[in-house]
């Protein structure tokens, strides 16, 4: 059974940093794809992030420049920094897991749908 759970979420304010992680077990695929997706209150599901067995990583357009997804692969969490935060970030963040041959470029970040996901985790920016 796969089980993610996420955490570090929480406020922060206009410029600043959180660090999100997401504690993965049962994950025993040998090849996999892992991401970050977030929704906010009435919108769409968001693709954030993804990365790979190879640390292959993607971000979506909103993300790339300011985020930084990584694993560690010894304790198998999954992480997420987010550095220079605005108010557009407020969502919940979601950890997730697709058991697939990678994660075929950005095709995760367009389409953030998987099979694997935890509950999520609030993140508020205010301004």
């Amino acid at each position: 059974q796969v089980l993610l759970e996420e955490s570090g979420g929480g406020s922060a304010q206009t410029g600043g940093s959180l660090r999100l992680a997401c504690a993965s077990s049962g994950v025993t695929f040998r090849n996999y794809c892992m991401g970050w997706y977030r929704q906010a209150p009435g919108q769409a599901r968001e693709g954030v992030a993804t990365i790979d067995m190879d640390d292959n990583t993607a971000y979506g357009h909103s993300a790339r420049g300011r985020f930084e997804i990584s694993q560690d692969k010894t304790t198998n969490t999954l992480y997420l920094q987010m550095n220079s935060l605005k108010p557009e970030d407020t969502a919940i963040y979601y950890c997730a897991a697709e058991d697939t041959q990678s994660c075929r470029g950005s095709w995760y970040v367009l389409f953030p749908q998987y099979k694997y996901f935890g509950r999520g985790t609030q993140v508020t920016v205010s301004p």
